[in-house]
């Protein structure tokens, strides 16, 4: 964690109320308040290339109103001194990129508030309580995830590999971290979220392309959702017409509420729920020895085979959703998680990473032991399945792991809607946020609505493809993630985006094996889904190799690069740690342009290629499904 004053909230931040945000470096004195500039009317147009206070210009970008972050003076680089706003001895930032008001201001958590006024020492205490002020979205995030989809994916490996894929879990946790720490900075550093970053970045094509494919994959995974609302329920008797309608209702009432502080207590209510499985587990009698051995030891039981490889695909997909990036990205910006509380929130992270796992052994264990010994092992279902499975070991179990599958697909479908809620008023420049109240985000919290609404009516229409539909959400999951995943890489070594925070060398090396890993289990999942006499485990060998290949070319061309280059300095190599935690985005308007290499522009070349011919073939195997 940093040496910063962690939880002490400086009295000169309370002025991000109006986009700056106040720090002085422990030990620097306050630099001096330069003169006011001339007023400028608002709404004249001001030169974009017109000098900052430090001295460099803004840039050519597109001219700035006046009022704007631009027309005040504001610079990219650092803190410089502002004068009439608070103590006349305090540095300011100058304003940042965030792009709604309402994401400026206290940080309100479910189980405390940081004011921005304050001052606290860093004592042990007080990083406890910043700690539980912060907590919430990395946890949310992971915990939803293991929603419908997930339950019954995991359900449906112990049910017929018993613990043999534990070990699956394990090799996730790495890659559940890597990918959800780095739009933790990015919501953290820029205010702006994951959806508009793009648009801004790489272009409106990729913006509407990334965005597209988050609304049509959110979607069909939100009705999978109600179907696992369906299946919940039906345990207990309740007729689908009764329970999906009524679980609708009861989440964009939640939602709607107007208030992030009580959209948040009610996630964790549902989080509290999912600890269900704790005694859920303990009564299923688990050998402890062997869920160890599992989990560090990989193996199949039953030997390899193709049903095993998309099964492992499946657990893979299910457990990192391009969902995830959008959400917890434009989640940390409406708790206005800030710089300095960056690793607080990769904590947050880090936690979730181990809670989902967590549940998703859990599921795997109970799933065994409720059709251990029975003619019901090897031949999964469905979740509901499982719940009667286990419901002849005791009527409690199979209603306990009912209420879990229930209360995972209605946090899954929370966090999916919402996450699609805020890339739409990204990319529509709506305001988009849980403090802001119905009236104020008429747009946002309709699209919210009408999202469950519209899902929850496909599950209820009668003989609807719902096996289909769930089918098509693993594989789209599978075609897109690499894509959300190589975007997410490219913003986090953009030094106009993140400054100082952009990734470190052995980050980018190790987020560069888990996009290949992940291409290549897309890969295999797009042909054996597409071309189903493919034998998978021999495509996953062949598409391995190539990867290695690909991996080893890549590395011996970049050290050749580098080697001529020299040794590049680290982009806010001389600034202090009070500096960097206060660094934030500038504007928009006032980033130069992307330039991509000629292998970066290639790559995305490909990339674009293989993911229009991947979605248009498994549109046209659904179709043929759906027919047949």
């Amino acid at each position: 964690m940093s040496d910063a004053p962690e939880g002490r909230v400086t009295p000169g931040e309370g002025a991000e109320r109006q986009g700056a945000e106040r720090q002085v470096p422990d030990g620097q004195p306050a630099a001096a308040p330069v003169p006011a500039a001339a007023p400028v009317p608002v709404g004249a147009q001001v030169p974009a290339s017109a000098h900052v206070p430090d001295g460099r210009p803004a840039g050519p970008q597109a001219p700035v109103t006046a009022g704007s972050a631009a027309a005040q003076g504001a610079a990219p680089g650092g803190p410089h001194p502002i004068p009439g706003i608070g103590r006349p001895e305090m540095n300011l930032t100058p304003p940042s990129a965030v792009l709604d008001e309402a994401h400026l201001g206290d940080i309100e958590g479910a189980f405390g508030r940081i004011r921005l006024d304050e001052e606290h020492s860093s004592n042990l205490r007080r990083r406890l309580v910043t700690f539980l002020a912060i907590v919430g979205p990395g946890l949310i995030v992971m915990v939803g995830d293991n929603d419908a989809g997930g339950v019954s994916t995991y359900a449906q490996a112990g049910q017929d590999y018993g613990y043999s894929l534990l070990w699956v879990l394990l090799l996730l946790i790495p890659v559940l971290i890597v990918n959800q720490e780095m739009v933790v900075r990015l919501g953290a550093v820029t205010g702006v979220g994951h959806a508009r970053l793009i648009n801004e970045r790489f272009g409106k094509f990729w913006g509407w392309f990334s965005v597209g494919d988050l609304f049509l994959l959110n979607f069909l995974t939100i009705v999978t959702e109600f179907i696992g609302v369906s299946l919940a329920l039906a345990y207990f008797g309740v007729s689908p017409y009764i329970a999906v309608p009524i679980a609708a209702v009861f989440l964009v009432g939640i939602t709607l509420s107007g208030s992030f502080r009580r959209w948040e207590r009610a996630m964790f209510v549902f989080i509290g729920a999912s600890l269900l499985l704790v005694p859920l587990v303990l009564l299923s009698h688990p050998h402890y020895g062997q869920i160890a051995y599992h989990f560090v030891v990989p193996g199949i039981q039953g030997g390899i085979n193709s049903t095993a490889i998309l099964l492992i695909i499946a657990i893979v997909g299910t457990t990192v959703a391009p969902w995830q990036l959008f959400f917890q990205q434009s989640n940390v910006i409406d708790k206005r998680i800030t710089p300095r509380f960056i690793p607080y929130e990769r904590a947050d992270t880090v936690l979730g990473s181990l809670v989902v796992v967590f549940g998703a052994a859990a599921v795997i264990v109970v799933a065994a032991f409720a059709v251990h010994g029975t003619s019901l092992a090897g031949n999964f279902t469905d979740a509901l399945g499982v719940a009667r499975a286990l419901s002849h070991q005791g009527r409690a179990l199979g209603g306990i792991f009912a209420i879990v599958l229930l209360d995972a697909s209605i946090l899954g479908a929370s966090a999916v809607t919402l996450s699609t809620s805020y890339a739409f008023g990204d990319v529509f420049n709506l305001k988009h946020s849980l403090h802001r109240s119905f009236r104020d985000a008429k747009p946002f919290y309709a699209s919210y609505a009408a999202l469950v609404l519209l899902a929850a009516s496909v599950v209820l229409i009668p003989h609807a493809p719902l096996g289909l539909i769930t089918v098509s959400v693993q594989a789209l999951a599978g075609v897109l993630l690499p894509s959300a995943s190589v975007f997410l890489l490219l913003l986090c070594n953009d030094t106009e985006v993140l400054g100082p925070w952009v990734n470190p060398p052995w980050l980018n090396m190790l987020a560069s094996v888990i996009v290949g890993v992940l291409v290549m289990l897309s890969g295999t999942l797009v042909a054996t889904t597409l071309f189903t006499h493919i034998n998978a485990a021999a495509t996953l060998i062949w598409l391995s190799a190539i990867l290695a290949a690909g991996l080893l070319a890549a590395a011996i061309r970049l050290r050749i690069v580098r080697g001529r280059q020299g040794p590049r300095a680290r982009p806010g190599a001389g600034m202090s740690r009070a500096q960097r935690n206060s660094w934030r985005m500038p504007p928009l308007a006032l980033l130069k342009p992307v330039t991509w290499s000629p292998g970066t522009k290639l790559s995305v070349l490909l990339l674009r290629a293989y993911l229009v011919v991947s979605v248009v073939l498994l549109v046209v195997a659904a179709v043929r499904l759906g027919g047949a």
